[in-house]
């Protein structure tokens, strides 16, 4: 191989190993991945309560007369008509007093006959002065006694009729057996608790409220509730009810919201989410995990817009959440911050940013408003 051959591969290498440099040099640098997100606004946040779908009108249906179950026709969870028989008393003892309350009243029917027909022959009598005034009272007093016995006797008549038809019970509308208390042949006294039906028509969401978040409730207040069985679909409500004083084991208040929408299908017991909108605050609010400290100062990680570089900024925090804190200053709603893995980024970083659902971000956009 002579020189000049050599010197042609020596200046061939010396030129690829240039233009490499020079492309090493103006390629891009590569972006880090980083979870961004934009600050809420603390009033528009929502918060959650558990409750329980219950019909707004529930009773709990009992006999009116003690005595022994004969029969139950109905289970928990049956639908029922206005006026169904839903179960029995062994009636055998309200019959025979019954039987015995006639009885009692045609015998005091024919003592006051009797009476009567006295008081009209002493009468004609008086009249011709046949017997004394003073026996005709007696006569008068005797009749008007067997009318009030008449009477009286009628009307206890009519009370044991009516305990008799108390020896069944009716529903009292459309509606469902939402829990059953008893068995045929159990001995119940009255008034006792036997079934707990809950009528046709509008329901109600039960949730239990802490005393902190009472002050921000009030009667006929919107709300919206989420069906567990139907996550993501919000139905409208207001505030029904607020209970006057709190319960003496949980120390929280029962507060029935009225679910308005028709199209919510629900089922007695259901769960459910009910969202109040907290009103009064001005502050933003970011995912703790976007926070970090800086020498004892919080400071998020902001994506500049133009470069899609992260820088370290101070700000001020206000009030910590479960799962996010208040900034009361240095950061605006419509910036982008990283959300996770602040430990990790260095000033000046260049980044690539996703949101929560993996999608890459535009960072010139405008927060969006939730709900």
């Amino acid at each position: 191989m002579n020189r000049t051959l050599l010197k042609h591969l020596a200046l061939v290498s010396s030129l690829s190993l240039f233009l490499g440099a020079c492309s090493q040099e103006n390629k891009e640098p590569e972006r880090r991945l980083v979870l961004a997100t934009q600050a809420q606004s603390a009033g528009a946040q929502a918060q959650v309560f558990a409750g329980e779908i219950r019909a707004r009108e529930q009773v709990n249906l009992s006999f009116r007369v003690p005595g022994k179950v004969a029969q139950r026709y109905v289970d928990d969870g049956a639908r029922v008509k206005a006026g169904q028989v839903l179960a029995r008393l062994d009636d055998q003892d309200l019959n025979l007093q019954d039987q015995a309350s006639e009885a009692s009243v045609k015998a005091l029917k024919a003592d006051l006959d009797l009476a009567d027909s006295e008081l009209r022959r002493y009468r004609g009598l008086v009249e011709k002065q046949l017997v004394s005034k003073s026996l005709y009272d007696s006569k008068q007093a005797q009749a008007q006694a067997a009318r009030a016995r008449y009477q009286q006797a009628v009307a206890q008549a009519r009370v044991n009729t009516n305990q008799t038809g108390y020896a069944v019970i009716r529903a009292p509308g459309p509606g469902v057996i939402s829990q059953r208390f008893i068995e045929a042949g159990q001995v119940v006294s009255a008034g006792q608790p036997v079934f707990a039906f809950a009528a046709d028509g509008a329901r109600d969401v039960a949730i239990s409220v802490a005393e902190q978040h009472l002050p921000g409730l009030r009667i006929g207040q919107p709300v919206s509730v989420e069906l567990w069985t139907q996550e993501g679909q919000r139905y409208a409500g207001k505030i029904r009810e607020i209970a006057a004083s709190a319960d003496a084991m949980t120390r929280t208040y029962a507060v029935r919201v009225a679910l308005d929408d028709a199209a919510a299908v629900t089922q007695l017991g259901q769960s459910a989410r009910v969202y109040m909108a907290q009103n009064g605050a001005a502050n933003l609010s970011v995912p703790l995990s976007a926070l970090s400290d800086d020498d004892g100062r919080p400071v998020v990680w902001v994506i500049d817009a133009k470069e899609g570089r992260i820088h370290k900024r101070e700000v001020s925090t206000h009030k910590y959440g479960a799962q996010r804190v208040e900034i009361s200053d240095g950061l605006s709603q419509n910036e982008w911050i990283v959300q996770a893995g602040v430990h990790l980024l260095r000033e000046g970083e260049p980044v690539r940013a996703v949101d929560a659902d993996n999608r890459p971000v535009r960072l010139g956009a405008k927060a969006a408003a939730k709900p």
